[in-house]
């Protein structure tokens, strides 16, 4: 494959970027401009029209995802084929099947690997439903604790907050992720152990941070006179030491091909939430998924929500070269999905090197961070108005509330509200303001685009979740870089664990090799731990 700066289409954006096109000039952003940069897909909008793209840019951004055959890789993940590698170096090497989790409704992807996948994870999904059958009869349990940490938290955690409007009654759900005792503690504070059930996610069964808790939970339990077994839930790797049923009352299985910040969709999100949502929501959550799994298949960036925004992404990151993206969703409800989308952004393609194992001489995936509007107006927009660094956004909005409880006051509802502040801002930011007054100068050409739904709902959320597991993934296959791993993560553990051990030999009355771990001592004594 053609290196990355040496592409036909990256050549002509970048001479494109030298003049790109600006939206603070008189007549630039029109109510025409807003209609044409429009496109439709599973029940969203995607405004794009305060971009700084023209028509050519447009065209040209079509081109590279056509020079790269970004759809066609697209089509090989789904299919099961293997795109977690580095050529000629020692890598996961193995495919990336979280669409398989899903793909049990219409038009089903018929690859051997992926049809196989999708078999095993229905298979799940049945025993799952039949598990929360018996949970309905003996209507005993009305509290779940999650015990998991990365993506084992952070996607389902965000989705079910997203959709804590359509819970079931009297069903209550916590995760438990930091190995903070305080966290745990401030759980089981509030919580009758007797109605509680507590579902372990490690793939492996063995990280640490989740064993730890596990042994945390399990020690309140047994000091209450419970026996865990009949309260504990595994979603584990098939033949991991957590597939033990003398520790567990179930347990459900995930496989390698489903990477942590890709497994809301499986059985790391899904023992949760159809506990908490009911089978059905949860069903629903996936065909929403689903369908916008089939739309990230079309070969048009235009009829490809997930693909033109990448390629938006691309743009503002490589050629305006600006190194952060903030998500900020008008929706309340989202609070937690910016915490998601930033480790499946950062994880996934936080990366410099390529697929062949070559440093790259580009900028990768950006920073990503975000908070719920209109609470970041009125802390760190002013910094995205006036600041010195140019922040792209993306803005989620929604026409209807998940509740419809609301009120009108002075003459428009609290939905209305949020809608005026969703337009407006993207509005300011794009066109600016000119004043005579440097403190009141906004010089506008903020970048941003609106994905826009008619209502927060669990196929909606499944959409939404799917929309930008695939905008990372085709941001990778541009770059050609593995999406999949995250080797990055593994450098601080190896030495977190070098410390655990000196803590373990302090408190085994054993003498400390200083000479084992010097630096990590060094921190030790002065934090009064060693003499």
């Amino acid at each position: 494959m053609t290196a990355f700066r040496h592409l036909k289409s990256v050549i002509r954006l970048n001479e494109l970027a030298e003049d790109p096109y600006d939206l603070t000039k008189e007549g630039a952003v029109t109510p025409k401009r807003i209609d044409s940069m429009l496109s439709e897909a599973v029940g969203f909008k995607l405004f794009y029209a305060m971009e700084r793209v023209s028509e050519i840019t447009l065209s040209t951004l079509s081109e590279l995802a056509e020079e790269v055959e970004a759809v066609k890789k697209m089509a090989e993940m789904q299919n099961g084929e293997i795109v977690n590698f580095i050529s000629g170096h020692e890598s996961e090497n193995r495919p990336a099947l979280h669409t398989a989790m899903r793909d049990f409704f219409e038009s089903r992807n018929t690859s051997a690997h992926a049809k196989q996948a999708s078999e095993l994870a229905y298979k799940e999904c049945e025993k799952l439903r039949a598990f929360l059958n018996e949970v309905e009869k003996k209507d005993q349990f009305t509290t779940m604790i999650q015990i998991g940490i990365g993506g084992s938290e952070l996607g389902p955690k965000a989705v079910y907050l997203a959709l804590e409007a359509f819970c079931k009654p009297q069903r209550c759900v916590h995760f438990l992720s930091n190995v903070d005792p305080d966290d745990g503690a401030h759980i089981f504070h509030q919580i009758d152990l007797e109605k509680t059930l507590v579902v372990v996610v490690s793939k492996s069964g063995s990280t640490l941070e989740t064993l730890t808790n596990e042994q945390y939970a399990r020690e309140k339990f047994k000091k209450s006179g419970l026996n865990p077994k009949n309260h504990f839930l595994a979603v584990t790797g098939k033949g991991s030491p957590m597939d033990d049923p003398q520790n567990y009352a179930a347990s459900f299985y995930i496989w390698d091909s489903i990477g942590g910040r890709y497994s809301a969709t499986s059985m790391v999100g899904g023992v949760i939430l159809a506990f908490a949502l009911g089978m059905d929501r949860f069903l629903e959550f996936l065909r929403g998924a689903n369908a916008m799994d089939k739309i990230a298949l079309k070969a048009d960036p235009k009829a490809n929500l997930p693909l033109l925004s990448a390629l938006l992404g691309i743009w503002n990151r490589n050629f305006l070269t600006l190194p952060t993206t903030a998500i900020i969703p008008y929706s309340q409800a989202l609070s937690r999905f910016p915490a998601h989308l930033q480790q499946l952004d950062m994880e996934s393609n936080g990366k410099r090197i390529n697929k062949k194992g070559q440093f790259v001489d580009f900028d990768t995936g950006p920073i990503v961070w975000g908070e719920p509007g209109t609470n970041g107006q009125h802390s760190f927009y002013q910094s995205i108005h006036q600041g010195t660094t140019v922040v792209p956004l993306e803005l989620i909005g929604f026409r209807e509330s998940q509740y419809y409880d609301d009120i009108e006051f002075q003459a428009t509802t609290c939905q209305e509200k949020l809608l005026a502040n969703l337009f407006a801002q993207s509005i300011a930011l794009a066109i600016g303001q000119h004043n005579d007054n440097p403190n009141q100068f906004f010089p506008g050409n903020r970048p941003n685009r609106i994905l826009f739904g008619s209502r927060l709902d669990p196929y909606t959320m499944g959409a939404l979740l799917a929309y930008y597991e695939h905008k990372v993934v085709f941001q990778g296959f541009i770059w050609n870089i593995n999406s999949f791993d995250q080797e990055g993560v593994q450098l601080g553990k190896k030495l977190a664990l070098k410390i655990i051990d000196q803590f373990a030999s302090l408190n085994q009355g054993k003498s400390l090799d200083l000479k084992g771990f010097q630096l990590g001592a060094a921190y030790l004594k002065q934090i009064e731990f060693i003499d």
